[in-house]
Protein backbone atom coordinates (compact mmCIF):
# COMPACT_ATOMS: atom_id res chain seq x y z
CA UNK A 1 0.00 0.00 0.00
CA UNK A 2 1.50 2.99 -0.67
CA UNK A 3 -0.04 4.85 1.86
CA UNK A 4 1.82 3.33 4.30
CA UNK A 5 4.81 3.47 2.17
CA UNK A 6 4.80 7.05 2.66
CA UNK A 7 3.46 7.11 6.14
CA UNK A 8 6.85 5.50 7.14
CA UNK A 9 9.20 7.62 5.56
CA UNK A 10 7.48 10.92 6.54
CA UNK A 11 9.31 13.76 8.15
CA UNK A 12 8.00 14.68 11.55
CA UNK A 13 7.99 18.12 11.85
CA UNK A 14 10.27 18.87 14.28
CA UNK A 15 12.75 17.30 12.06
CA UNK A 16 12.49 19.05 8.94
CA UNK A 17 15.52 21.26 7.88
CA UNK A 18 14.82 24.54 6.06
CA UNK A 19 17.73 25.76 4.09
CA UNK A 20 18.52 28.70 1.92
CA UNK A 21 14.53 28.58 1.78
CA UNK A 22 14.39 26.16 0.57
CA UNK A 23 12.78 22.45 1.31
CA UNK A 24 14.19 20.18 -1.20
CA UNK A 25 13.14 16.76 0.06
CA UNK A 26 9.36 15.41 0.13
CA UNK A 27 8.11 15.07 3.76
CA UNK A 28 6.42 11.66 2.62
CA UNK A 29 8.52 10.10 -0.35
CA UNK A 30 5.25 10.02 -2.05
CA UNK A 31 4.03 13.13 -4.85
CA UNK A 32 1.41 15.22 -4.08
CA UNK A 33 -1.64 15.28 -5.64
CA UNK A 34 -2.78 18.22 -6.86
CA UNK A 35 -6.45 17.35 -7.24
CA UNK A 36 -6.24 16.96 -3.54
CA UNK A 37 -3.93 20.13 -2.74
CA UNK A 38 -6.62 22.14 -4.57
CA UNK A 39 -9.42 20.77 -1.99
CA UNK A 40 -6.61 21.23 0.84
CA UNK A 41 -6.28 24.94 -0.50
CA UNK A 42 -9.89 25.65 -0.62
CA UNK A 43 -10.77 24.48 2.67
CA UNK A 44 -12.02 26.63 5.33
CA UNK A 45 -11.08 24.27 7.63
CA UNK A 46 -8.13 22.37 6.84
CA UNK A 47 -5.94 25.08 4.49
CA UNK A 48 -8.03 28.20 4.23
CA UNK A 49 -5.42 29.71 1.91
CA UNK A 50 -8.19 31.69 0.30
CA UNK A 51 -8.57 33.96 3.44
CA UNK A 52 -5.60 35.44 2.76
CA UNK A 53 -4.15 34.78 -0.63
CA UNK A 54 -6.33 35.78 -4.12
CA UNK A 55 -6.38 32.61 -6.93
CA UNK A 56 -7.88 32.98 -10.14
CA UNK A 57 -8.11 29.27 -10.39
CA UNK A 58 -10.72 29.90 -7.63
CA UNK A 59 -12.72 32.63 -8.93
CA UNK A 60 -15.74 30.18 -7.80
CA UNK A 61 -14.99 29.71 -4.34
CA UNK A 62 -15.78 33.09 -2.19
CA UNK A 63 -14.23 35.61 -0.45
CA UNK A 64 -10.89 35.53 -1.45
CA UNK A 65 -8.13 37.51 1.01
CA UNK A 66 -5.45 40.40 0.11
CA UNK A 67 -3.51 40.07 2.61
CA UNK A 68 -1.29 37.50 0.80
CA UNK A 69 0.18 37.42 -2.34
CA UNK A 70 -2.04 36.89 -5.01
CA UNK A 71 -1.09 33.27 -5.91
CA UNK A 72 -1.93 33.20 -9.94
CA UNK A 73 1.27 31.85 -11.36
CA UNK A 74 3.27 30.84 -7.88
CA UNK A 75 4.26 28.13 -10.22
CA UNK A 76 6.52 29.78 -11.83
CA UNK A 77 7.15 32.45 -9.11
CA UNK A 78 9.20 29.67 -6.78
CA UNK A 79 10.19 26.25 -7.17
CA UNK A 80 8.70 23.38 -5.69
CA UNK A 81 11.50 23.57 -3.36
CA UNK A 82 10.69 27.03 -2.29
CA UNK A 83 6.88 26.04 -2.24
CA UNK A 84 7.19 23.34 0.30
CA UNK A 85 9.34 25.51 2.37
CA UNK A 86 6.91 28.21 2.70
CA UNK A 87 4.21 26.29 3.42
CA UNK A 88 5.98 24.13 6.29
CA UNK A 89 7.26 27.27 7.74
CA UNK A 90 6.45 30.77 6.06
CA UNK A 91 8.47 31.77 9.39
CA UNK A 92 11.46 30.50 8.15
CA UNK A 93 11.82 31.73 4.74
CA UNK A 94 10.34 35.24 5.20
CA UNK A 95 11.12 35.83 8.99
CA UNK A 96 9.05 36.65 12.33
CA UNK A 97 6.69 39.78 10.91
CA UNK A 98 5.10 37.33 8.23
CA UNK A 99 1.76 36.28 9.58
CA UNK A 100 1.18 33.38 7.36
CA UNK A 101 1.40 30.37 9.32
CA UNK A 102 3.49 27.43 9.24
CA UNK A 103 1.40 24.78 8.52
CA UNK A 104 3.88 21.80 9.33
CA UNK A 105 5.32 23.15 12.28
CA UNK A 106 4.69 22.51 16.13
CA UNK A 107 6.29 26.35 16.89
CA UNK A 108 3.04 28.34 16.34
CA UNK A 109 3.36 30.97 19.77
CA UNK A 110 1.76 30.76 22.74
CA UNK A 111 -1.47 30.35 23.72
CA UNK A 112 -2.80 27.41 21.55
CA UNK A 113 -5.76 25.58 22.06
CA UNK A 114 -4.90 22.54 24.13
CA UNK A 115 -7.11 20.51 20.86
CA UNK A 116 -4.48 21.93 18.97
CA UNK A 117 -1.28 22.17 21.21
CA UNK A 118 1.32 19.63 19.64
CA UNK A 119 -0.73 19.37 15.90
CA UNK A 120 0.30 20.92 12.78
CA UNK A 121 -2.43 22.66 11.00
CA UNK A 122 -2.17 20.00 7.61
CA UNK A 123 -0.51 16.66 8.01
CA UNK A 124 2.71 15.99 5.37
CA UNK A 125 0.75 14.52 2.89
CA UNK A 126 -1.28 17.59 2.75
CA UNK A 127 1.49 19.72 2.57
CA UNK A 128 2.79 18.03 -0.61
CA UNK A 129 -0.50 18.03 -2.19
CA UNK A 130 -0.76 21.77 -1.37
CA UNK A 131 2.88 22.28 -3.31
CA UNK A 132 1.70 19.99 -5.75
CA UNK A 133 -1.46 21.76 -6.76
CA UNK A 134 0.45 25.63 -6.29
CA UNK A 135 3.18 24.65 -9.04
CA UNK A 136 0.23 23.74 -11.34
CA UNK A 137 -0.36 27.69 -11.13
CA UNK A 138 1.27 29.34 -14.03
CA UNK A 139 0.82 32.53 -16.00
CA UNK A 140 -1.13 32.58 -18.91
Amino acid sequence: MAASAATAETIAPDSVAIEDMQLTQSLTGAAGDPVAGREAFADRKRGNCLACHVNADLDSELFHGEVGPVLDGAGDRWSEAELRAIVVNSKDVFGEQTIMPGFYTLNVGVNVDEEHAGKTILSAQEVEDVVAYLTTLKED
